[in-house]
């Protein structure tokens, strides 16, 4: 704190890890085909956060849930999409190698299209991980993106 960095090793530095969870554009990386990070991190009222550890336990155990990250914020508590998503059964590049959407082998929150995916898929996508999030946590997932002439 209060020292100066080289302003071109803070840029290097930046794409480096933007680059490591597919979020920099590369035409030979088809994880960077993507909407971004695709849900917000949920708020829940405080008082809703022991049944989200307590329905964490009850699927993967008190360590688990225990561990979730919650951090305060403005009307409750902000959790994590990404872990939601991990530990709901969505793993890196769900559903499968050959489905023209999934998502991201690096980076859970990013839904990606495999080059030839429609907008349907997208959507069946993100609705099947919003639905599994609900379904396992109790935790409702919003999409980050702007929506035209569409809606999960």
């Amino acid at each position: 704190p209060g020292e100066r960095t080289d302003p071109a090793l803070v840029r290097r530095t930046v794409l480096d890890l933007r680059r490591g969870k597919g979020m920099v554009l590369d035409d030979d990386d088809a994880d960077t085909w993507s909407a971004g990070s695709f849900f917000t991190n949920p708020v829940v009222r405080e008082d809703e956060l022991p049944t989200v550890r307590s329905r964490v336990a009850e699927r993967l155990g008190a360590e688990q849930a225990a561990q979730m990250p919650a951090f305060a914020a403005a009307g409750g508590v902000k959790l994590s999409a990404g872990w939601l998503i991990e530990r709901a059964g969505f793993g890196k590049g769900h559903p499968s190698s050959s489905s023209p959407a999934r998502l991201s082998t690096k980076h859970t929150l990013a839904l990606t299209n495999r080059g030839s995916a429609t907008a349907d898929d997208v959507i069946a996508l993100a609705r099947e991980v919003r639905d599994g999030v609900r379904e396992a946590f109790g935790v409702e997932l919003h999409p980050e993106p702007v929506w035209v002439g569409c809606s999960i």
